[in-house]
């Protein structure tokens, strides 16, 4: 510690034996660490992707909520003859309903059982992530004990 903010709380506080509580711990340890952004949707994404079923061997696949008007779907897998195989949805919620966006710059609008089936997964989505990720009932969002 610099010796002239060393003096100074000497001066404030009369004596120096609370100086260690100024010190930054020098350990790696931090078990209460607050997670990236970008690591909390990995961990949400993870959860996301079992919503669905079994991820096939080979295949990996994501499923989250970019922001509250943004949810994605990833794909990947390598295809029959090695290939690289990627399928990425966009769902954009609006005024006018629930826009899907895929690759190839197709855009329309979900309906009927497609609807109904995303408007569950979100549920599915929110309730496992409240309870694994942030321990906290989805309904009340009390801590968990």
């Amino acid at each position: 510690m610099n010796a002239l903010v060393k003096k100074a709380l000497e001066l404030i506080v009369g004596d120096d034996t609370s100086f260690d509580l100024l010190r930054v711990p020098r350990t790696k340890k931090r078990p209460l660490k607050v997670l990236t952004e970008r690591e909390l949707l990995r961990l949400e994404s993870a959860i996301g992707a079992e919503i669905f079923g079994k991820i096939p061997e080979g295949h990996r696949r994501e499923f989250f909520c970019l922001d509250e008007k943004t949810w994605i779907w990833h794909e990947e897998w390598t295809g029959e003859n090695r290939k690289s195989q990627t399928r990425t949805i966009r769902y954009e919620i609006g005024d006018h309903g629930v826009l899907k966006v895929q690759d190839g710059a197709r855009y329309n609008y979900i309906e009927g059982a497609e609807l109904q089936n995303f408007a569950l997964a979100i549920r599915m989505y929110y309730e496992h992530v409240a309870r694994k990720v942030y321990k906290r009932d989805p309904d009340s969002g009390q801590k968990l004990v």
